[in-house]
């Protein structure tokens, strides 16, 4: 499929917040029917949706496929807006509870919900307190962001500065927090074989404020009584490593998070969660080298079958 012909784009007016006027965009497979079991999908940070490959593959099986580019990201991120930036990841509920409701009203059956990254946090703490939460049939998380990948003293560091620096300013922020060295290993221009848009995605990322930071971290905290009644499947990476510069190493394990993390975190979500561990996967598992991406679309599409 081709992102740009193969796909309908649906801007979404939102409330406006403390930065003005805010929108988000749904996007719509070209294929869908308009009347069978749907997806929605939920991008992560320093992210949108551009896996055209996914839509596809979603098609394919049967099911109508939609994705979200979440307020102040890829092509609902504004002039006056600083790129992704929140002060706290409910946020989001307003445009993953507009785009619920109008697939349930199209496909008149419940969602599927699959999110990566930090969509995977929002959509977990969605799947808790989210609005249109009974909309949704299941939870699908691709490497969900859980806890900071840092060492001890580091996490817990950044952590207690976050709340007073981000409230007294609010856009205090730092520059090269994250590694480009994911990026790179997607991107077709370096090591990847994957073409998006460097403005919305850029390889060195965008900064990283600290009110987010806090923001995230408050996601994480509320995750620890969390009791989604739904089935979950929480897919994660054979193994992780943090690295500051590419090496082959990105192109088979989760660089960005620490797959121990989501594997703790993950299997606390409710009472019917699955983890799945998918052997050489990268962060964006759906990114990955062509047979284990193929692999995880395999194993996913089973653990979906097998719910019925």
């Amino acid at each position: 499929m081709d992102l740009n012909k193969d796909f309908t784009t649906q801007t979404i007016a939102l409330t406006p917040d403390y930065e003005g006027e805010v929108k988000a965009t749904l996007i719509s497979s070209n294929s869908n029917h308009g009347s069978r079991k749907s997806v929605l999908y939920v991008h992560g940070y320093i992210d949108y949706f551009f896996h055209a490959h996914m839509g596809q593959e979603f098609n394919t099986q049967g099911y109508d496929f939609y994705a979200l580019d979440l307020r102040k990201y890829g092509r609902s991120l504004m002039e006056h807006q600083h790129p992704n930036y929140c002060k706290d990841i409910e946020e989001y509920f307003e445009e993953i509870s507009i785009a619920l409701r109008q697939i349930h009203e199209a496909s008149k059956e419940k969602v599927v919900l699959l999110a990566h990254s930090t969509g995977g946090l929002i959509t977990a703490n969605y799947m808790n307190f989210g609005k249109e939460k009974n909309l949704v049939k299941t939870l699908v998380l691709n490497s969900p962001f859980f806890d900071f990948n840092m060492s001890r003293i580091k996490k817990a560091a950044t952590i207690t500065v976050s709340n007073p620096i981000g409230g007294l300013f609010k856009y205090a922020k730092v520059e090269g927090a994250l590694s480009p060295a994911y990026a790179e290993s997607i991107h077709k221009d370096y090591h990847g074989e994957w073409d998006f848009n460097l403005s919305w995605k850029p390889i060195k990322g965008f900064p990283t404020y600290f009110k987010w930071i806090a923001a995230i971290r408050k996601g994480h905290k509320k995750l620890r009584q969390s009791k989604i009644d739904v089935p979950v499947l929480v897919m994660h990476s054979s193994s992780s490593e943090r690295v500051s510069n590419f090496s082959e190493k990105a192109t088979r394990q989760d660089i960005v998070l620490n797959v121990e993390d989501i594997k703790r975190v993950g299997a606390r979500l409710g009472p019917k969660v699955t983890l799945l561990e998918i052997e050489d996967g990268m962060h964006d598992l759906f990114l990955s080298k062509v047979p284990v991406r193929e692999k995880a679309f395999e194993e996913m599409f089973k653990w979906l079958k097998d719910l019925k």
